[in-house]
C-alpha cells in the first residue's frame, strides 16, 4: 500500500508508544505507516458516509 513519492508527515509520539506500536505493527506483518494509511482511510470513509446519512435525513425533513 505504499506510495512512492508521497509527502512525508511527522506526527509526534512518545517513545514507548512508538516502539510498542512498531511490535504490534511487525506481529501483525504490516508497517506502521501502512497501518496508519489504512485507518486515515477508514475514518475518511466513516465521516463521509455519516456526512450523506445527514444529508439524506435533511433533505427528508424538508
Amino acid at each position: 500500500m505504499a506510495v512512492r513519492g508521497t509527502p512525508q508527515r511527522v506526527i509526534r509520539a512518545d517513545q514507548e508508544t512508538w516502539d510498542e506500536y512498531g511490535e504490534v505493527c511487525k506481529a501483525e506483518g504490516t508497517t506502521r505507516a501502512d497501518d496508519l494509511r489504512r485507518h486515515m482511510h477508514a475514518r475518511i470513509k466513516t465521516y463521509r458516509a455519516e456526512q450523506r446519512r445527514i444529508a439524506a435525513e435533511e433533505r427528508a425533513a424538508s
